[in-house]
Order: structure tokens, then C-alpha cells, then sequence
């Protein structure tokens, strides 16, 4: 072992013993009560970030009470359509805040905190930022109900824990929650991919990508075939972790290589900003990715990246096959519990005839470069790439034709926003009003936040693709599930209606009940807006209901009718 690769290595252990010290395991307490089985750990591959917590099942379930897991206060509480839907986060005094998400309602102070607010914003999604003194809570105190809100795709809990200064999410287990979820399954790798790197690399007579055949050993290990290679390559691999209890497909803790038995190149979640979640799209093969759905996670740097939870040596990951090559590389996937698997790859200096050729680069009249701004005009149709919206160079598709804008493909990974401008000389002012820049897949139309100013419509978005202008003239639409004109609806204990637009989506919906603003809340999954009978606004006898429904450009429809009840 070389003296750089020793104190690489020094490095790279202490930051781990120092991870795994510095959090306290016995200060904080499981948020349900309820045998924990996870369908979530933190930082596995998700769509455009890395998971930040840990989603603990709810036995397909909503309504488990969930508890604070430390004496504390309520900083925060958020109530929203998508995300964590509806969240509550508790600072610590020792420095850390957790998270508890998509719940179904507050309890006790909590729920007539977030009620009141509702109805003094005359809102359903609200944020609060209480002070220390309004709602502490106890270690145990009940703070909420498990849900399915916001963009949860079944009834769960989402628990993570944060740095309360920095804000950085950090891994649960270090917490002493791995003491209570129960794992003795390794993690499995399905794919090894090997890549040529550089034009000149082959690798088993090919200049492409290829998948490498890995035969199980008696131990549980994997031998790969050998490489046969000659220049600059990487590894990746699809890979995924299990826990004790459950089927789910969950993410590693921790992927490295070893040349020669030194670390390599590695990295483990242990804890990250949110924004460097974005990274995942440039960790990934996201060109595979896109074209087969399959999440091929890259062992090396090409290009660099700033993305903390990795640490490498000065080669990034990569290998240069040269003659009398003699090298021992290795992959170890590994979960908290170091439940470990491994794939031993023998690599061996080959100068053998090319038989795939590297895949052509297609080639336009633009070049993007990355790193630096770039605009381009065509038409009535501009566009803005500030620098680093991309990860690395490439030729774009870039055109206007019959007011249709192309713009790259769906298969280049975007790191951060880039603006379109259209201009139009031709609509009325009062189309304008209802005009917006609009994603084309094939005849379907897609609303993009559009900025309007004179003849110029500016949208600032991370889609590629084709765009155009659209005019949505046409109102939402409101229909009644549960609620029937003129009838007597004492044994209901919600108002439910159906809201939906054609082209622009929903921008706000408001329900009054004889007059007075009331609250509905918003399911996107179901397309619902729902009214508790709990909030107590109605009256005895004849009651009359008025909801109004907006879309993105302002068209409004009002449902209107009376219904009868009694307390």
C-alpha cells in the first residue's frame, strides 16, 4: 500500500469511527408503537434525490398514533398537497430535529394549532413556525395520527433526523434505530456493468458498456468473469438491501471498491444536504436509466461531482489498464449491519482487435458546454442554460419549428433550472392571459409555470424536450360525491367533491358554508377535496354550500347548492 493510498485509507476510517460516535443511541425513542418494519431506508435511489429518512409500514394503515421521540418543541409544521403532505418537526436540545411525515391529522394542541391556522389563512396548505413556548412536547407526548398525505404512495410514516443547524438529513441507525429494525439479509447485486472510458479503451474487443457475467460462490460472493481490457475503465452495479420481515427492495448503506485490498473508491450514507440530491442523476447511468428503468449506480467519478457521502482516491474511481497490470479489484456492498456481499473481478491487460465499435456521437450545430452559460435563439424562441444546469458537454438538439420548440431529450440528466422564452406578437392581451409554455409529448399538452410580461411568456424548468404555447380557456370541473341537493345529511361526517382540470391543473379551490370560508382538504391521488362536519361551522336545518375552483391561468368554476343537517 502506497503512503497516499494509506492516508486515504486513515482518512477514510476515521471519518467513519467519527460518524458513528458523534450521535447519541439511547436519547431518542421509536415514533409509532407498533413493531417497526421498514419500506424505506435513508438514502436509497429515488426519482431525483436520495431518500432522507426512513419509512416505517403502517400496516397498510392510516391512524397509528405517533409519538414524539424526545423532549423538545414544534418548529415547524407543514401542510401541503405533495411531499411530505403533512409534517411536523421537532428541534431537540441536543441539537438535532426530527421529521415525521405524511400524516393523516395533529393531536390534541397540535390538531387546534394546525385548525386554527387553516382558518385564520382560509388556506389548506399553510406553513407554521411556532416559537419554543407554543407547543413543547415530552419525550412519548402523542403528536399526531399516521397518514397517507402528500406524495406517499401508501399509508406509512416517513421519520428522519436532522443536523437543526445545518439542516443536513443523517441516517437513523446512527441514532440506535438499527438496534430495533431486525436485518440479517445481505444485500444482493443484480448487475455489473464495466465502462470504457476515454476513445481509445476497449474492453473485451468493445468500446461500449458492457454487462458482465458474475458466477455465486458457496460463501455467497460472486467471481466475475475476467476483463480483458486496455485503457481507462470503470465499474457500476444494480444493487439493493433487504430487512428481516419484509419483501422490499431498500438501498445499501454502503458500496466501495478495493484495488489490491485498499479502498478504492467508496461511499456510505451517512448524512447529506438536500442539495445534493440531485447528484443521484449524475451518480447514475441515467441514459440506461431512462431507457430501461434500471438504476445502474457508477463506482467512479467522470465527470466530478461535488456530492459529500463519496470519498475517493486521486484516481476517481477509475482504472488504467496498462501492461503487467497487477491488480486484485473488488466490490463490497454492505448494509449498516455489515451484512456484506462482494464481487471479486479479475482484470487483465489485453491489446485485442476492436469488434464493437464505440456508439456514434450524434453531432448538431450546438455544443453545449457545461461549465459555461449558453443561450440560443431561433425564431420567436430563446433559451437560457445558466452554467452547471448540466453535468457534462454534449450535442444538443436545439430547434423552432411551427412555434415548437426541441430541446435536448429526456435521456440527458439536469441538474438544476434552465429558462425558455417565447415571444408572441399575434395573441390578444386576453388570450395572453390564458396562454402558458406548455410541454408536447406527442399531442399531450403539459402546464409549465409561465411568467408573462407584454409579448414575452418565460418558463424556468428542468423538462427537456418539446415545448410550445397553449391557451386553456376552458374551466375546472367540480362534481359532487356525496352531497345531494336539498337532502338531509346528519349521519355524514365529511363533504366530498371531485375537482379536475383539462389542461392547466388546479391552482385553488375555496368552499364556503353559508358564507363562511371552510376548510377542504386536497388529495391529488384521488383528486378529492374533503370537509370534516368535526370543524363545526355548520348549522341546524338548511345549510348552502358555495365552491370555487381555479385553474393555473384563472378560469374559475363555482358549484353551488343546500343541503340540510342537524347537530
Amino acid at each position: 500500500m502506497t503512503r497516499k493510498n494509506f492516508y486515504l485509507f486513515f482518512l477514510f476510517l476515521s471519518a467513519t469511527l467519527f460518524a458513528q460516535n458523534q450521535y447519541p443511541t439511547d436519547y431518542f425513542r421509536a415514533p409509532l408503537d407498533i413493531p417497526l418494519l421498514l419500506s424505506g431506508s435513508f438514502g436509497e435511489l429515488r426519482n431525483n434525490h436520495f431518500h432522507t429518512g426512513l419509512d416505517f409500514k403502517t400496516q397498510q394503515k392510516e391512524g397509528f398514533k405517533v409519538y414524539a421521540a424526545a423532549d423538545g418543541y414544534i418548529s415547524r409544521i407543514k401542510i401541503s398537497s405533495y411531499g411530505y403532505g403533512k409534517a411536523i418537526y421537532i428541534d431537540h436540545p441536543n441539537g438535532f430535529t426530527t421529521v415525521y411525515g405524511h400524516l393523516s391529522d395533529g393531536y390534541g394542541l397540535v390538531k387546534t394549532y394546525i385548525d386554527s391556522t387553516h382558518y385564520i389563512d382560509q388556506a389548506f396548505e399553510i406553513e407554521m413556525f411556532p416559537k419554543a413556548g407554543d407547543l413543547p412536547v415530552k419525550k412519548g407526548d402523542v403528536i399526531a395520527f399516521s397518514g397517507n398525505s402528500g406524495g406517499s404512495g401508501g399509508p406509512h410514516l416517513h421519520f428522519e433526523f436532522r443536523d437543526t443547524k445545518s439542516e443536513k438529513v443523517i441516517n437513523p441507525f446512527f441514532f440506535g434505530f438499527d438496534k430495533l429494525i431486525a436485518d440479517t439479509k445481505k444485500p444482493v447485486i443484480n448487475t455489473l456493468m464495466v465502462y470504457p472510458i476515454g476513445d481509445s479503451t476497449t474492453v473485451n474487443q468493445s468500446q461500449r458498456p458492457l454487462a458482465v457475467n458474475v458466477v455465486l460462490q458457496a460463501d455467497g460472493n460472486y467471481i466475475a468473469d475476467k476483463i480483458l481490457a486496455k485503457g481507462s475503465i470503470g465499474f457500476g452495479i444494480s444493487t439493493y438491501d433487504g430487512f428481516d420481515f419484509t419483501y422490499n427492495k431498500n438501498g445499501p448503506f454502503k458500496l466501495a471498491t478495493l484495488s489490491n485490498g485498499t479502498k478504492f473508491f467508496s461511499y456510505q450514507f451517512d448524512t447529506f444536504g438536500f442539495d445534493e440530491g440531485r447528484y443521484i442523476n449524475a451518480l447514475l447511468d441515467y441514459r440506461r436509466f431512462k431507457k430501461t428503468g434500471m438504476r445502474i449506480q457508477k463506482l467512479f467519478f467522470s465527470p466530478t461531482f461535488p456530492l459529500s457521502i463519496i470519498s475517493t482516491g486521486f484516481e476517481n474511481g477509475i482504472i488504467e489498464v496498462s501492461p503487467n497490470l497487477n491488480r486484485n479489484f473488488k466490490i463490497e456492498v454492505s448494509d449498516f449491519n455489515n451484512n456484506k456481499v462482494s464481487i471479486d473481478i479479475p482484470i487483465e491487460y489485453a491489446d485485442l482487435p476492436v469488434t464493437a465499435n464505440k456508439e456514434p456521437q450524434k453531432t448538431t450545430n450546438y455544443f453545449l458546454k457545461a461549465k459555461n452559460d449558453n443561450n440560443y435563439k431561433k425564431d420567436n424562441v430563446s433559451v437560457f442554460v445558466p452554467a452547471n444546469t448540466f453535468y457534462e458537454d454534449f450535442y444538443l438538439d436545439f430547434d423552432v419549428q411551427k412555434n415548437v420548440l426541441t430541446f435536448a431529450d429526456d435521456a440527458i440528466a439536469v441538474h438544476a433550472n434552465f429558462n425558455i422564452t417565447f415571444e408572441d406578437s399575434i395573441a390578444t392581451s386576453i388570450q395572453k392571459e390564458k396562454m402558458f409554455i406548455a410541454s408536447l409529448d406527442g399531442t399531450k399538452l403539459t402546464y409549465n409555470a409561465t411568467k408573462r410580461k407584454g409579448n414575452m411568456l418565460t418558463t424556468y424548468t428542468k423538462n427537456l424536450g418539446q415545448f410550445t404555447l397553449a391557451i386553456d380557456t376552458i374551466a375546472p370541473k367540480i362534481t359532487p360525491l356525496n352531497i345531494k341537493v336539498g337532502k338531509w345529511l346528519s349521519k355524514q361526517t365529511t363533504l366530498q367533491l371531485a375537482i379536475s382540470d383539462n389542461l392547466s391543473g388546479i391552482n385553488k379551490f375555496d368552499g364556503f358554508l353559508n358564507g363562511k370560508w371552510i376548510l377542504f382538504e386536497f388529495d391529488y391521488k384521488t383528486k378529492k377535496i374533503i370537509h370534516n362536519f368535526s370543524d363545526g361551522i355548520f348549522v341546524d336545518g338548511r345549510n348552502d354550500l358555495k365552491v370555487v375552483v381555479s385553474d393555473n391561468v384563472g378560469n374559475s368554476t363555482i358549484f353551488e347548492t343546500h343541503f340540510f343537517r342537524k347537530k
